[in-house]
C-alpha cells in the first residue's frame, strides 16, 4: 500500500467514521438498544473529530509567515482539545439517555442483525485506528495519533456494548442495556480527559523525549570533535574542550522540533570560524528534523554545564 499523507489519512478516517456511524445508527434503530445508541453517539464524535483534525492539519501544514515565524504546527493540538471536548459532550448525552431508559426499560429486538452491523463497524474502526496510530508516530502528529487511539477505544467500547446488550436480551433484564450505556459514558469520559491533558501539555512547549535529547547531545559533541580534527580548523588548540555546545534546550510543536544551545569557542576565533561550525551543527540537526538555533559566545573562565 502506498504511503499516505496525513491529510489523506484523515480523509480516510472521516469516510470510515461516516460509514461506521451509519452502521451503528442502523443497529440502534433496528434493536432499540440504548447501548447501541451510545456506541453510535461515540461514532458521531469520531466523525466530528476527524473533520476538525483534517482542518487543523491543513492549517498546520502552512509554511511560516510574518505573523507565524515558527510555523503553524501547534494547530494540531487544537484538534485534540476539540475531540476531547466532544467526548465530554457525548458522555453527558449518553448519561441522560441511559437514565431515561433505566427508568423506562424497553425490550431489545432484532439483536442478531444489529450486533452484526455493530461488529462490522468495529472491524473498520480497528483497521483505520491501527493505520492512524502508526502514521501518527511516523509523522510525529498528535492529530493522527489522537484520532487513531480514539478509534481503538471505540473498538473496546463496542465490544463491551455487544456483550452487555446480548446479556440484557438473553436474561430479559432490560436495565442492563442502560447500565452498559452508562459504563460506556464513563469510559469515554476517561479517554476524553487523557486527550485534553495531552493537548494542554503540547501547547506548553514540552521538551523532546529524553532519548532524543540524549541523541542530540551526543551528536553535538561529535560535531565539535570532528570539526577540530579537520586540518586547518582546529587551530592547534591544546584542549579540544575549549569548543563546546552548552545549555541545550528543546521543545516540541506537534510535527516540528526545535532546539537551542550556546556554542562556546576560544576568544581568538574569528566570526567566520565560529559561524562555520554553527552552520555544520544546524545542517546536521536539520537532517534529523530538528531546527537548531545557536548563540555563539567566547569561552571564558565561567564554568557552564556542557552538552558533551
Amino acid at each position: 500500500m502506498p504511503q499516505l499523507h496525513p491529510r489523506q489519512l484523515l480523509l480516510l478516517s472521516l469516510f470510515a467514521g461516516l460509514l461506521t456511524m451509519a452502521l451503528k445508527t442502523l443497529a440502534w434503530y433496528l434493536t432499540g438498544s440504548v447501548g447501541f445508541l451510545s456506541d453510535a453517539m461515540e461514532s458521531l464524535v469520531n466523525v466530528a473529530g476527524a473533520g476538525f483534525a483534517l482542518w487543523m492539519v491543513t492549517i498546520a501544514s502552512r509554511p511560516a509567515d510574518a505573523g507565524h515565524p515558527f510555523g503553524h504546527s501547534k494547530a494540531e493540538y487544537f484538534s485534540a482539545a476539540f475531540e476531547g471536548g466532544m467526548i465530554f459532550a457525548a458522555a453527558i448525552a449518553i448519561f441522560v439517555t441511559a437514565a431515561e431508559r433505566l427508568l423506562n426499560p424497553q425490550a431489545i429486538t432484532a439483536l442478531g442483525l444489529g450486533t452484526f452491523l455493530t461488529v462490522l463497524a468495529s472491524v473498520i474502526n480497528l483497521a483505520i485506528g491501527l493505520l492512524l496510530i502508526r502514521a501518527g508516530k511516523q509523522y510525529q502528529s498528535p492529530a493522527l495519533e489522537g484520532d487513531g487511539k480514539h478509534l481503538l477505544t471505540d473498538v473496546w467500547t463496542t465490544a463491551g456494548v455487544v456483550i452487555g446488550v446480548t446479556l440484557a436480551a438473553i436474561s430479559g433484564l432490560s436495565w442492563l442495556d442502560a447500565a452498559v450505556a452508562m459504563l460506556v459514558a464513563l469510559h469515554i469520559l476517561r479517554e476524553g480527559a487523557g486527550i485534553l491533558a495531552k493537548a494542554i501539555n503540547g501547547l506548553m512547549d514540552k521538551a523532546l523525549p529524553e532519548p532524543q535529547v540524549q541523541q542530540l547531545t551526543e551528536l553535538l559533541a561529535h560535531i565539535s570533535a570532528d570539526y577540530l580534527a579537520t586540518p586547518n580548523t582546529g587551530l592547534n588548540l591544546p584542549d579540544a574542550s575549549q569548543v563546546s555546545f552548552i545549555n541545550l534546550r528543546t521543545r516540541a510543536a506537534a510535527t516540528q522540533a526545535f532546539a537551542q544551545a550556546d556554542l562556546q569557542v576560544p576568544g581568538h576565533w574569528t566570526v567566520a570560524q565560529a559561524h562555520q561550525l554553527a552552520d555544520i551543527a544546524e545542517q546536521q540537526l536539520a537532517e534529523l528534523g530538528v531546527q537548531l538555533t545557536l548563540h555563539i559566545e567566547p569561552r571564558s573562565s565561567t564554568v557552564a554545564q556542557s552538552c558533551d
